[in-house]
């Protein structure tokens, strides 16, 4: 007689017992994939090759399998969360050695790698110094947290309606400050080579002519503030130092009234010519630019006042003609006329007033495509310019694609990396290393490396994770299965020796 039958039965009762355990363990890990014993019959065979009315001898573990099924996906709090719908393992790197993981639970270490929990990092494709996706060896995603630079605006477009039933305005010539003198104002905001943000309105007037408006362009540069021209007078050396001065001086105990109404006086003096100058450069009368000079001397020689007050005087005096952009000329139908007066769109150089060292000019290439003039109210359309201030890394996150892509507090967005996937032909002969992370062997085949979405990889998902695939109920049926064979395998066992110690018992 032969135990052998039960013994192995109950040895692979045990082990079906060990992987649903595993499995019921881990119904709660992020990116588990369940596990199934599987068994063989055993046979022994005879020299002869006889052997085939022999009863077998048992069971035997052939494998355990894991199951390569979707697991739920599940939204997360977490915008590093990442989950893949679909075939494909992330690619990660842990010191070095690849291996795969679907646990997509990331953060961020202090060199701003996308790392999981065992510090094993994320990889993919980099950025180009243009934003661009460097589709090559997959490396560890690096976010790159640095601000976006300035960009300058090189060209508005702005498309209008402009009513053909207008009135030419009543007030000639054409003044800024003077809502009478013309017919609409479109205020654009642009950007000058450090980034800072300035106002560039565009002035549409109706002609005496039919069929043609004036455009203007007038700037910031040209309807100067106070505090503009202030900051502006700071980029002098000589105004710099004579607010110094009198700033010193005015803390001085106890103040020198004589000393101070001087710091004062040579302060508006150095004020006022170097805003006359820069009203000049931007198209200033020679008038103008003595009326500046004559309100700084006379701010100067005034007792009680102070550089900031000066300031406001020499504003007040500034005045600088717009700049003319040119006509726009119609047709019949109300569509823009190829014979117009002046090329469209006209390069314009805007004076901004280097306050912050930016450059004096501003060439802007204004487009007035799909403007019309038709029997309708006067009205703006759309209006877009290409310039953009500075901007932070706000937040990321992943696309279906993989392309992480950043937002920037300007308003700007651009890519950081793309997350790869690969996939294999035979997942069930990767390792398990634990740690949710498989390793390739010789039996799962090489990776098949690619972005989301392509061939049998599947998409992604952020801020989520993809859930253990193990079926609790079905893993709590297969425990009372294993149950019940452990004991119909003991029972075996039992009989077999009942019938051993009645042999042994017979005289």
């Amino acid at each position: 007689m032969s135990f052998q039958q039960g013994l192995s039965g109950l040895n692979g009762a045990a082990k079906s017992l060990d992987v649903i355990g595993n499995n019921i363990a881990n119904a709660s890990t992020v990116g588990f994939k369940g596990s199934e014993a599987q068994f063989a019959d055993v046979y022994a065979s005879s020299l002869n090759g006889a052997g085939g009315n022999t009863a077998g001898i048992g069971s035997k573990l052939s494998a355990i399998a894991q199951q390569f099924t979707q697991g739920n996906v599940e939204a997360s709090d977490n915008p590093l969360d990442i989950a893949i719908n679909g075939g494909g393992f992330f690619r990660m790197s842990m010191g070095g050695v690849t291996q795969y993981s679907r646990n997509g639970q990331f953060s961020l270490d202090k060199d701003g790698y996308l790392v999981n929990a065992q510090g094993a990092k994320l990889t993919g494709y980099g950025v180009g110094n243009n934003g661009q996706i460097l589709a090559g060896a997959p490396v560890p995603i690096q976010i790159n947290s640095s601000d976006v630079k300035p960009v300058a605006t090189t060209r508005v477009d702005t498309q209008m309606n402009l009513n053909s039933d207008d009135k030419v305005p009543v007030t000639t010539p054409f003044d800024a400050n003077d809502p009478t003198s013309y017919n609409k104002q479109v205020p654009v905001d642009v950007y000058d080579t450090l980034g800072n943000a300035h106002v560039m309105s565009l002035f549409y007037v109706k002609s005496a002519t039919a069929g043609q408006w004036d455009v203007y362009m007038a700037s910031d540069g040209v309807e100067w503030k106070a505090q503009q021209v202030s900051a502006a007078g700071q980029g002098n050396a000589g105004v710099l130092a004579a607010r110094n001065q009198w700033a010193t001086d005015m803390k001085a105990i106890p103040p020198v009234a004589a000393t101070i109404a001087a710091d004062l006086a040579a302060y508006a003096a150095a004020a006022g010519a170097a805003v006359s100058t820069a009203a000049g450069t931007a198209g200033a009368s020679a008038a103008t630019q003595a009326a500046i000079v004559a309100a700084a001397a006379s701010a100067g020689g005034t007792a009680g006042l102070s550089p900031d007050d000066v300031d406001k005087q020499i504003a007040a005096a500034v005045k600088v003609p717009p700049v003319a952009v040119g006509h726009l000329n119609f047709d019949v139908n109300g569509a823009l006329s190829s014979a117009a007066s002046s090329t469209l769109p006209l390069v314009v150089n805007m004076p901004i007033f280097p306050a912050t060292g930016a450059n004096l000019t501003l060439p802007v290439n204004v487009g007035f495509a799909g403007t019309t003039q038709y029997g309708a109210p006067t009205s703006e359309k759309k209006t877009t310019q290409d310039g953009y201030t500075a901007g932070h890394l706000q937040r990321f996150s992943a696309g279906p694609d993989g392309v992480i892509l950043g937002q920037y507090s300007n308003g700007r967005s651009q890519p950081l990396g793309q997350i790869v996937l690969a996939n294999f032909q035979n997942p069930n002969g990767l390792t398990a290393l634990g740690n949710n992370a498989w390793a390739e062997t010789s039996a799962s085949g090489q990776p098949i490396v690619g972005v989301p979405n392509t061939g049998s990889l599947g998409v992604l998902q952020s801020s989520a994770v993809e859930n253990s695939n193990v079926d609790l109920t079905a893993e709590l049926v297969n425990m009372i299965t294993a149950q019940r064979v452990y004991q119909a395998n003991a029972q075996t066992i039992k009989t077999q020796d009942s019938v051993l110690q009645t042999l042994v018992n017979l005289r």
